[in-house]
């Protein structure tokens, strides 16, 4: 019974440490990623094209290391790829100081997504061979947290940084964050929990690896037009307060956030009893929801009602797309998977701002999150057609008896 209870136990010193070290890493990024476009603009009069590169450049820099990343931890290469990509991390945001024109800054967000893109991998797979088996769902749902707490926080102290003391404070205090994840690493790769042991290098028959992609296809598109609406919201929701005049629109995030914690927690538990059937529909409809609310909200009250929605919707979906596609892999894959993971959510952010800021350019911000909302309806048809699919596929007896019935 004493064995059940710890091999089941959740809040090991390994999971609480891995939340950690992904908190302040995600820090460093959310610190940076609101307050380097306006510096960009201010010391070195960049255009409206080179600063949305700033964030373009570290995406599909990011997108790209994690397809080598994944190879690497399939190949047991944990310990290498996590201290590489936190020390590449740490040089690209010390060499934001150093950084004399967009160019160069340009380049150090290309190194910082590199780096980022390997440690960001590692976490999670690290937290997913950590976590009880029976309680995947619930732990990658409270792993998630210290990302939406980063998302949160993050912002609004890197913009209360660079406003009150200026561009060299914030690159310290960021470059500070990033070292202290170097000992919280050497605690994890110091030692192996007593109930886990590294899954050994399997060799991939041809056609497995592409058969594990296929799975993870559908969890990924459904990922990347869930970030797609997020993508709208980071890159546009400032402008479209001024548009519509709606004061304090940062308020949206902060209770985004409140409902992603709230729920995070009884969406895990759900999902381990019931599995993303249960989930992934209300989820887009709740995220559909509060997207179409934010449309019409004339006060801080129902920016808040549709942040809450939004919040609710979109902290069910996304732990349980993870997870989903953890599930879907063997235990030395679980790096590919959460790398496709992330992948799509930073491609969906980045296609979906482009796109976003497109439709804005030609109408309005208002039209803009409407159009936004149309991710969400098409989320819910790909994924029901999937369903009905899987279905009708598991049960030819039924379509065998209603031919024989016909006939």
């Amino acid at each position: 019974m004493n064995d059940l209870i710890k091999t089941n136990k959740l809040w090991t010193k390994e999971f609480v440490t891995l939340m950690l070290s992904n908190l302040f890493l995600f820090l460093t990024l959310q610190m940076l990623l609101t307050t380097l476009p306006a510096y960009a603009k201010e010391a070195f009069g960049a255009s409206p094209t080179q600063v949305s590169l700033i964030t373009s450049v570290f995406a599909f820099s990011a997108i790209a290391s994690r397809l080598f990343s994944s190879k690497a931890l399939e190949k047991g290469k944990r310990r290498q790829l996590l201290y590489i990509g936190l020390f590449i991390s740490l040089i690209a945001t010390l060499g934001y100081y150093w950084a004399t024109g967009i160019g160069v800054l340009l380049l150090m967000r290309v190194l910082f997504g590199i780096g980022f893109g390997m440690t960001s991998t590692s976490f999670p797979t690290m937290a997913s061979d950590v976590i009880p088996a029976k309680r995947l769902g619930e732990g990658m749902g409270y792993f998630g947290l210290s990302t939406t707490l980063a998302m949160s926080i993050g912002p609004m102290i890197g913009l209360t940084l660079l406003q009150g003391g200026g561009f060299t404070p914030l690159v310290i205090i960021t470059s500070t964050i990033n070292i202290l994840i170097f000992p919280l690493a050497f605690l994890l790769t110091s030692r192996t929990p007593k109930n886990h042991k590294e899954p050994a290098p399997e060799p991939i028959q041809e056609g497995g690896k592409t058969s594990v992609i296929r799975r993870l296809l559908l969890p990924s598109v459904l990922n990347f037009l869930t970030s797609v609406t997020y993508g709208g919201l980071l890159s546009f929701l400032a402008v479209y307060g001024d548009e519509v005049q709606l004061s304090n629109p940062q308020y949206f995030f902060l209770f985004n956030a409140l409902a992603i914690i709230l729920i995070r927690p009884v969406s895990g538990r759900l999902y381990d009893r019931y599995g993303h059937k249960a989930l992934l529909i209300p989820g887009a409809l709740l995220m559909l929801a509060g997207l179409v609310l934010l449309t019409y909200a004339s006060s801080t009250g129902g920016l808040l009602i549709s942040a809450i929605c939004y919040g609710l919707g979109f902290g069910s979906m996304q732990p349980s797309l993870q997870t989903w596609m953890i599930q879907e892999v063997p235990a030395q894959q679980r790096g590919m998977a959460n790398g496709m993971f992330l992948n799509s959510l930073d491609f969906g952010v980045a296609i979906g701002a482009m796109i976003l800021g497109a439709i804005a350019r030609y109408s309005s911000y208002t039209i803009m999150y409407r159009y936004s909302a149309i991710a969400m309806v098409l989320l819910i048809i790909i994924y029901a057609a999937a369903l009905i699919k899987s279905s009708v596929s598991r049960n030819p007896d039924i379509n065998q008896t209603e031919a024989d019935q016909s006939i």
